[in-house]
């Protein structure tokens, strides 16, 4: 059972990676992935009732991120269904790929330590169809678009579900995070930035304007303005939420769909129907991505499998054992490992499974605030942007672009382990700065 459910995980694996040349959609090959191996688990000599256990209490925690992602996807294709995002892309003029590029990158560090990554990178996609219409340049774009997402979401305790999870458990505090890993999370994206403004070629050509139905009302300057104001603000009120209430990000995210709903309703109350079916979230989420949620839905299925079976605790135990984590370079090597495996089976589990590992013991490298536990931080939650199914930022853009998985290993991948190593080199130098 053990050995077979490690099997089907790779072949699932493959049959995502190789979805355009076997012509199956990558969401038929996660749900079937996920489904099997929980079925295999259970029909090895599992106990039933603690499968089950198992598999709703994971459950709890998928369900959690598709209602976020279906809350995130509606409200920007809400603020998008009223041209807000052109408040946005009618102020940045360039053509320049290299200038354009440095923009969005940044725009999106930013973000995503304000909001968090997943959010922050469904909303650039947005923006890049508003920008870019050559495919192949917009999604090079996204591939960096992962990149930033990921490394600004690292540094800040909201920005990414580990660092989220540390720093609730007690692990790190807020300003030992920010103070030690934004360097090193500056140095993921810059490095591949600097490599495509030297070889990154051409001009950006701008999507064709759109122009409304005639059956359709025009949106008025005041609708596209009110759109992006409260969408932008709900989702920038998610992070306030959850620190206020303490519940999960979802709620947050639930209550700022409904009060964009109850907004724009009352925008168009009193145009006609069809305009009220264009512009409306009802109208709005019959043309959210399904496929991508179920997509989530099987992969993180999947990965929950491999954790109760017992798969990535004993991965995380092998790395502990065979290289050590009692001196600074065991420590470098098994928290940069994490991070790179965190691209293959999701960066949740392997924290997990490292937080429940090591106790925090004063005076040890593994203390509060202490070496390991920031080191692990940055390593899992940037090692993901090596393959595009390694985040949920990657995953969000691979669905809402079809960005094929070949096409990022061969063209982003390269990009994201350069940007990976820089930033284990500056947090390397500046630790050596800072204690010698």
């Amino acid at each position: 059972m053990y050995t077979l459910m490690i099997a089907l995980f790779v072949l699932g694996y493959a049959a995502i990676a190789f979805e355009h040349t076997i012509k199956i959609d990558k969401a038929a090959s996660a749900l079937i992935t996920g489904v099997v191996l929980w079925a295999v688990y259970v029909l090895s000599g599992a106990d039933i009732h603690d499968t089950e256990h198992h598999l709703l209490e994971h459950l709890s925690e998928i369900s959690s991120i598709l209602f976020f992602l279906l809350g995130a996807m509606t409200i920007v294709e809400v603020v998008d269904a009223h041209e807000g995002f052109s408040v946005i892309t009618d102020r940045i003029r360039t053509n320049k790929p290299v200038v354009l590029l440095w923009i969005l990158a940044w725009l999106t560090f930013f973000m995503s330590a304000i909001l968090d990554n997943l959010t922050t990178s469904i909303v650039m996609v947005s923006l890049l169809r508003k920008l870019i219409k050559d495919q192949n340049m917009r999604w090079l774009f996204g591939g960096v678009i992962v990149i930033a997402a990921n490394s600004g979401g690292a540094w800040s305790p909201i920005g990414d579900v580990t660092t989220t999870m540390l720093w609730i458990g007690g692990f790190v505090s807020t300003g030992n995070i920010i103070t030690y890993i934004f360097l090193p999370s500056v140095a993921v994206l810059l490095a591949p930035l600097l490599y495509l403004t030297f070889t990154l070629k051409g001009s950006i050509e701008r999507p064709d304007e759109t122009t409304p139905s005639e059956s359709h009302d025009p949106v008025s300057q005041r609708d596209k303005m009110t759109a992006l104001l409260v969408g932008v603000g709900g989702l920038l009120f998610v992070p306030v939420f959850k620190t206020v209430t303490h519940l999960p990000p979802f709620m947050g995210m639930m209550l700022s769909l409904g009060i964009m709903w109850v907004v724009t309703d009352l925008l168009h109350r009193r145009k006609t129907a069809e305009t009220r079916s264009e512009f409306g979230v009802l109208g709005v989420i019959r043309r959210i991505d399904t496929p991508s949620v179920l997509f989530f839905l099987g992969i993180l299925l999947a990965v929950a499998s491999l954790q109760t079976a017992g798969q990535l605790r004993d991965l995380a135990g092998v790395l502990d054992t065979s290289i050590g984590t009692t001196t600074e370079p065991g420590i470098y090597l098994v928290g940069g490992i994490i991070g790179l495996l965190s691209a293959i089976v999701d960066n949740v589990p392997l924290v997990a499974a490292a937080m429940g590992m090591y106790d925090m013991v004063p005076g040890t490298f593994f203390a509060q605030d202490d070496f390991f536990w920031k080191y692990l931080a940055f390593t899992a939650g940037t090692g993901g942007s090596v393959l595009i199914i390694g985040s949920a930022a990657g995953v969000a853009v691979m669905g809402l672009e079809r960005i094929p998985f070949g096409w990022y290993l061969k063209r982003i991948s390269f990009l994201a382990l350069l940007g990976y190593f820089a930033g284990i080199a500056v947090y390397a130098i500046q630790r050596w700065i800072i204690f010698g």
